[in-house]
């Protein structure tokens, strides 16, 4: 019980002095140096970034035209809102620091799942009685003699509903 009241801590120095003045009943300890703003909780860019929930999709494609340029094009109101605010945040705070971006590097590119099989591997699935053959290839995946993109779109096709390809294909767990 004496912990989160400060126990340990003189506060009986002179006001000048006084370290504890501004430890609250929300146990807020005095705002940190290296913290633009302190621990206010109420700074502009937080503002800035609370107002992006009440944008559409519209909006918050204007909003990233004013700040960034040409926004990207996603149908994802949320993603949007999200990077929206990843990228404000990296403006005003400085964004990743140079040791994680050369880490992130070293990690290289990810490849889009399915394509780390190879040129040629074949991918089989039985789905109502028929047999699904995909051939993966550089370009994309081969199926029924038309190349699709991506796995998820061949899945589509042959079933009529939406699915995650990888796991359609038994390529992460979860399908079938």
């Amino acid at each position: 019980m004496a912990g989160p009241f400060g126990a340990g801590r003189d506060c009986r120095l002179i006001k000048e002095e006084r370290p504890c003045d501004n430890i609250g009943e929300d146990r807020r300890g005095p705002p940190l140096p290296d913290r633009r703003g302190g621990m206010t909780g109420g700074s502009d860019l937080e503002k800035e970034i609370k107002s992006l929930e009440t944008l559409g999709l519209r909006e918050l494609r204007k909003l990233w035209a004013v700040h960034f340029g040409p926004s990207p094009k996603l149908r994802s109101e949320e993603l949007l809102r999200l990077m929206l605010a990843w990228r404000l945040q990296a403006e005003a705070l400085g964004g990743l620091t140079p040791e994680t971006r050369r880490r992130l590097s070293r990690r290289g590119a990810f490849a889009p799942e399915g394509r780390a099989l190879g040129d040629g591997a074949i991918l089989r699935r039985d789905w109502q009685g028929r047999q699904i053959e995909v051939v993966v290839r550089a370009d994309g995946f081969l199926w029924e003699g038309k190349t699709y993109p991506s796995l998820s779109a061949i899945a589509r096709a042959a079933t009529g509903t939406r699915w995650n390809g990888p796991r359609f294909f038994g390529l992460r767990e979860g399908g079938q």
